[in-house]
């Protein structure tokens, strides 16, 4: 012991019978260490009245970056291939290992972040709340990115602020009949933007009105904004302009407004979310909301290294990029 008289971590390795280093993954709750042996040292540390506050949370060593396999994956989805680029910067900086993994809504989520030996996770995206319980219940520390989920720190960009300063950037240029296309709204961003738009038009004395509100379905499919589209030009007033929760939606929509022959932005305004690449080679180039998706992983991979004990809510500032799909360009 010390001369306080205080038990350390080689006290209660010693009378465990185990290293230094097993007593702290097994204090830390760290992977790697069998169940009897982790009991073995919390036995040894209680029985010497070791002070658990003495602890310091445990620095990650393997980070695995963890993604919901939908339709579409990383690799052809720009916007998560931009924020797995910025968990690879932050990795590499910090000297981490990496590894990826995709998860179907049934797979076994514990399981597959055991494979992984990882003691670090960053979720990005879309999880169901019970695949999400099942990484809290690891005790491995955890970041969601692009989500929110109570009891977990959580990187998003601000997509309520993005969404008002689209809906606001149509209203101040004349437009009244501003539609929203979404998709779904358990995904938080979405409900975010949703509300965003929602608020703008309350804010400068337009009524939402839920005819002007569609979804995309089917959500990854042509034929699903097609079907939006087509819906809202059927309307007694159709609308004179189309906020999309996503670039890849409005891309899309710029693109059903063509096979119906609307001329973009004269007969309606199409704007975006999300400032992806293609966004300024569309034509017209595509008025959308940028986001940092690279600074989003970084943030994620940051809050591992940093974490507190009390979830964190980090919210990145997004800015309005005006192009030609909003505004005639001359």
């Amino acid at each position: 012991m010390d001369m306080t008289g205080s038990p350390t971590v080689r006290d209660v390795a010693r009378h465990a019978g185990v290293s230094v280093a097993t007593v702290s993954r097994s204090l830390n709750n760290q992977p790697g260490i069998s169940a009897d042996t982790r009991q073995r040292v919390l036995d040894a540390a209680s029985s010497l009245g070791y002070n658990l506050g003495n602890l310091r949370p445990a620095r990650p060593r393997r980070v695995v970056f963890l993604h919901r396999r939908e339709s579409q994956t990383v690799s052809d989805n720009p916007f998560y291939s931009h924020v797995l680029h910025g968990v690879e910067d932050a990795c590499r900086a910090e000297k981490l290992g990496l590894s990826f993994c995709s998860v179907a809504h049934d797979d076994p989520v514990p399981e597959l972040i055991a494979r992984q030996e990882a003691d670090g996770v960053v979720c990005v995206g879309y999880f169901e709340p019970h695949q999400l319980r099942s990484v809290l219940e690891l005790n491995v520390p955890a970041v969601l990115v692009d989500h929110w989920f109570p009891g977990m720190t959580c990187v998003n960009s601000d997509n309520f602020a993005g969404a008002y300063l689209l809906t606001r950037h149509l209203i101040e240029l004349g437009r009244r009949r501003i539609a929203f296309i979404n998709g779904p709204l358990t995904h938080y961003s979405i409900a975010q933007r949703q509300q965003g738009y929602r608020h703008a038009l309350l804010a400068y004395g337009l009524t939402p009105d839920s005819a002007l509100e569609v979804p995309r379905d089917p959500l990854d499919d042509e034929a699903g904004t097609d079907s939006a589209v087509q819906r809202l030009m059927r309307l007694p007033q159709p609308p004179d302009a189309i906020v999309a929760y996503n670039d890849a939606t409005a891309l899309s929509v710029l693109r059903s407004c063509q096979r119906l022959g609307l001329s973009v932005p004269s007969d309606v305004a199409v704007v975006g979310f999300d400032d992806l690449a293609s966004a300024a080679q569309s034509i017209p180039p595509l008025t959308t909301i940028r986001v940092d998706k690279q600074a989003l992983g970084r943030q994620g991979v940051e809050y591992l290294l940093n974490r507190t004990p009390e979830p964190q809510q980090l919210v990145l500032p997004v800015a309005l990029v005006v192009r030609g799909s909003s505004v005639s360009q001359p």
